[in-house]
């Protein structure tokens, strides 16, 4: 089995579709992990984890070593909550009939690549690497209260995002706490030993904009397959507050990203005025906002490329930018408050 590099990075940029179980057999192992868990998807957890661990390293707590193995567990946590929801979906008949999930993307089950013990395996081996990093910071921080917390909500998630949360209309809450507040806590206080300090409320708030902008991208997807999922029996936001009312929901996630950066900036002045390149993302959201404002097309637009992803498909080109301007925006954020820390002084 020859190791390719060049499919590790296609799987963490873009979703792989393939039809060869032959092409699919000669893959290393770690390629098929990345098209397995969508890491094109799961890479937001890396973005969520550079900013937080900048905001650690202008306060003083940066190390690598810890720094390395919370993002790695927390990136494997991601993929093997990717493989548990396969695998869910598939054992309760979701996945069947051509659903939205096949049309975009490798399902090792639906496609034979796989079988379910086999897809039990994987997850298993994922999450014992991931669950090794939890335990790892809760060495590092010797075992501190908040982490302990943190670490037992994070196996809830892994375990119960896909059901129940997802049934009940909750996921997409559960997507924008999880890839903006708690992380953003989470890898901060690793980094911080465990130690509480009133900047943690500012750095959860930090985590907002980040959170909001992945959840936009999962609940465009759920109102993209919302027919699909209303046959099947699947609860998300859009099945139980219609089309219109998510949309709408999605346009005020988008708006609120913004809002939220200009507030850290001018009101507890947490964030100089150099995250405000974050709206240079601007046209990437009103294009977004303007295709939220009329319902999804019932036939593919000519020369749509990523059908039938629709609203999904704006969300996650927005995100795309609006992320590397924000972790940009905290990079040189965090060298003007160690180098300079007079040119904007906390509120």
């Amino acid at each position: 089995m020859k190791i390719n590099f060049n499919m590790w990075g296609k799987a963490l940029s873009k979703l792989i579709k393939m039809d060869s179980k032959q092409e699919w057999d000669a893959l290393d192992v770690v390629s098929k992990w990345l098209i397995a868990t969508r890491s094109a998807v799961t890479v937001v957890t890396i973005y969520a984890c550079v900013m937080a661990g900048l905001l650690a390293w202008r306060d003083g707590h940066f190390a690598w070593l810890p720094f390395i193995i919370v993002t790695l567990g927390l990136f494997l946590a991601h993929g093997t909550n990717n493989l548990l929801n396969d695998y869910t979906d598939f054992s309760r008949g979701v996945d069947k009939d051509d659903y939205f999930r096949i049309q975009y993307g490798v399902h090792p089950l639906v496609q034979g690549f796989w079988t379910k013990q086999q897809q039990l395996r994987w997850f298993f081996v994922s999450g014992t690497l991931a669950f090794a990093a939890g335990v790892y910071c809760l060495f590092y921080t010797n075992f501190s209260p908040y982490i302990i917390g943190l670490f037992a909500f994070g196996v809830l998630m892994v375990l119960f995002y896909t059901w129940p949360l997802k049934y009940i209309g909750l996921g997409e809450f559960a997507i924008f706490l999880i890839w903006g507040p708690i992380f953003f806590i989470s890898v901060y206080l690793v980094l911080a030993r465990g130690e509480w300090n009133p900047n943690i409320w500012n750095v959860a708030l930090a985590g907002v904009p980040f959170g909001l902008s992945v959840a936009s991208i999962n609940l465009g997807k759920h109102i993209d397959k919302m027919e699909e999922d209303k046959r099947k029996g699947v609860g998300t936001l859009p099945v139980k507050i219609g089309e219109k009312a998510a949309r709408y929901v999605n346009m005020a996630a988008l708006i609120l990203a913004y809002l939220t950066i200009v507030y850290l900036v001018f009101v507890p002045r947490f964030f100089t005025p150099v995250m405000l390149i974050v709206f240079f993302a601007g046209k990437r959201a009103r294009l977004a906002l303007r295709m939220l404002q009329a319902p999804r097309p019932s036939e593919p637009p000519k020369e749509w490329p990523a059908w039938p992803a629709w609203f999904s498909g704006f969300a996650f080109h927005h995100n795309r930018m609006f992320a590397g301007l924000f972790i940009l925006g905290i990079l040189v954020d965090t060298l003007l408050r160690i180098f300079l820390p007079q040119f904007w002084p906390v509120g």
